[in-house]
C-alpha cells in the first residue's frame, strides 16, 4: 500500500522516526540498523511497510531495500510478529541475519530475545532458500554517535525490556568502552540481558 516516503525527517529516536511528507508527519517504527543509516541532512527517502491489524496501522521503516525485504521473511514466519523482527535487525544487521539463516546458525537467532529453539529452528527451515534471493546486502552501515545512554535505555525499554535490567546491561557496556554510539550500547546490552 504504502511503499516509500520522501520527505523531511522531524523526529529521529533509535526506535521510531516522524517523516513529513506534503504537510501529514507519518510515524515510522525503525530497526536500529535502520537508525545507523538515517542521513544527517533533513530530506530522506525511507521504504516501508504498512501492518494493517483490526485495531491498528502500523507503518515499519526502513533505509534499505534489503532490510525490509529481511523484515517481510521474518514476519512471514508463525510465531515471529513486527516486533521480534524488528528486534532481530536492531540486534544484528541484515546481513549478519541472512547468513545466520544460510548457515543454519540457530544459535546466532536464538540470541535474540523472543526466539526460542524451535522458532529459531523453522526460521532455518523456512526462509533458506528465499533469503539468499534479497538483493543489495553488500552494503556496510556505521553507527552514529550522536546519541547518548538515555537514548539506549529508552529504545531497550522500547524493545520490551525492564528498564532497571537494562540500566544495569547498558552500564556494564559503557564501563567497558565508553565512546560507543547509542547503536553499540544497546547490542552489547542486548548480549546480556
Amino acid at each position: 500500500m504504502i511503499t516509500h516516503l520522501s520527505g523531511k525527517l522531524v523526529e529521529k529516536n533509535p526506535t521510531y522516526v516522524i517523516v513529513e511528507c506534503n504537510g501529514v508527519g507519518y510515524f515510522l517504527n525503525i530497526s536500529l540498523h535502520t537508525f545507523s543509516l538515517l542521513p544527517s541532512d533533513e530530506n530522506l527517502r525511507i521504504y516501508t511497510h504498512l501492518q494493517v491489524k483490526e485495531d491498528s496501522h502500523t507503518l515499519f521503516g526502513f533505509m534499505e531495500k534489503a532490510e525490509r525485504e529481511i523484515f517481510l521473511l521474518l514476519i512471514s514466519i508463525s510465531g515471529i510478529g513486527p516486533s521480534i523482527a524488528r528486534t532481530m535487525l536492531s540486534s544484528l544487521n541484515p546481513t549478519q541475519v541472512r547468513d545466520a539463516i544460510a548457515n543454519g546458525e540457530v544459535a546466532t537467532i536464538q540470541a535474540v530475545k523472543g526466539i526460542g529453539a524451535k522458532t529459531a529452528q523453522r526460521v532455518i527451515v523456512e526462509l533458506k532458500d528465499k533469503v539468499l534471493k534479497v538483493q543489495n546486502m553488500d552494503e556496510v552501515s556505521l553507527p552514529s554517535n550522536n546519541t547518548t545512554k538515555e537514548e539506549a535505555l529508552s529504545a531497550l525499554e522500547v524493545l520490551g525490556f525492564n528498564r532497571r535490567q537494562s540500566e544495569k546491561a547498558v552500564d556494564r557496556v559503557l564501563s567497558q568502552e565508553s565512546s560507543l554510539g547509542v547503536e553499540d550500547i544497546i547490542k552489547q546490552a542486548l548480549k546480556n540481558l
